[in-house]
């Protein structure tokens, strides 16, 4: 089962996610997201189980338990949209020389 893990603490790692995790059973893999342009992590990340049942018990336990000086969200990771995760709309645009912008037209 992937579960999705955020409000991480900027200071949080891929190794305390595991070590968290794996007092409940079998963490197969930890992924901590970060972004393209720091490389700082973006505060959320993802962990996958093995086992449903130790995962769903995971999910119960550590749900809103305080982390590394963070209250954590933990819940069943959801499919991407279909979207791609894009925050654009076809009204933006991007430019390198003006950065992003709307288009200003009324339809």
């Amino acid at each position: 089962m992937n579960i999705f893990v955020g409000s991480l603490s900027f200071q949080s790692s891929e190794q305390d996610l595991h070590k968290l995790f794996s007092e409940y059973g079998t963490v197969k893999s930890v992924k901590i997201i970060s972004d393209n342009y720091t490389g700082r992590s973006r505060g959320f990340g993802f962990v996958e189980m093995e086992n449903t049942a130790e995962a769903t018990k995971a999910i119960e336990q550590l749900n809103n338990m305080r982390f590394m000086e963070q209250f954590i969200v933990v819940n069943e990771a959801k499919p991407r949209s279909s979207s791609g995760g894009s925050s654009m709309n076809k009204r933006d645009s991007y430019s390198k020389d003006k950065g992003f912008s709307r288009d200003k037209r009324r339809y």
